[in-house]
């Protein structure tokens, strides 16, 4: 780090203090959690309304648990991804802006890793109610396979290959 006229440290790159980077970072963040939350809250919202219907009672035990975990998977994902939203709140204002973009970040990635999880056993109850088919589970793995390649590979393989040392 190179420090400018007035002493302050400056990163390499954008030539930005640690408090501008967190602001910037900050704003990058939130439009990437409202994308996520989005998903999510719609997700969520059906899978409450689903213990309402007819066909809840016909589904069976194991099916009910499976409702069951994803519904509390969706509502811990909701938590996490909204998470960040009510740290800025709360923390507004206390100069701890820098570290509040760190724990926001580690609940917006928590927050996709419990959507995944949500998503996945969503996936799992649909198939099994919709086909009884053998095929289902090998069906889910090959949409969690391609998730885990959008959401994480990639991203950490371009991450691995284009950051500077």
């Amino acid at each position: 780090m190179a420090d400018t006229a007035d002493g302050a440290p400056r990163r390499r790159g954008r030539n930005e203090t640690e408090e501008e980077r967190a602001d910037r970072m900050w704003q990058e963040l939130i439009q990437e959690v409202r994308v996520a939350q989005m998903g999510v809250q719609i997700l969520f919202g059906f899978l409450l309304t689903v213990v309402f219907t007819d066909k809840y009672d016909d589904l069976t035990d194991t099916d009910q648990l499976i409702y069951l975990v994803t519904v509390v998977l969706g509502a811990c994902a909701t938590g996490a991804l909204i998470g960040p939203v009510s740290l800025h709140r709360l923390v507004s204002g206390r100069r701890v802006k820098p570290q509040a973009v760190r724990l926001a970040s580690r609940l917006t990635l928590l927050g996709l890793v419990l959507l995944l999880a949500t998503t996945t056993a969503s996936l799992l109850l649909i198939l099994r109610v919709a086909t009884h088919d053998g095929f289902v589970p090998y069906l889910v793995a090959g949409v969690v396979g391609w998730y885990l390649l959008c959401w994480f590979a990639l991203p950490l393989w371009v991450r691995r290959r284009h950051t500077s040392k």
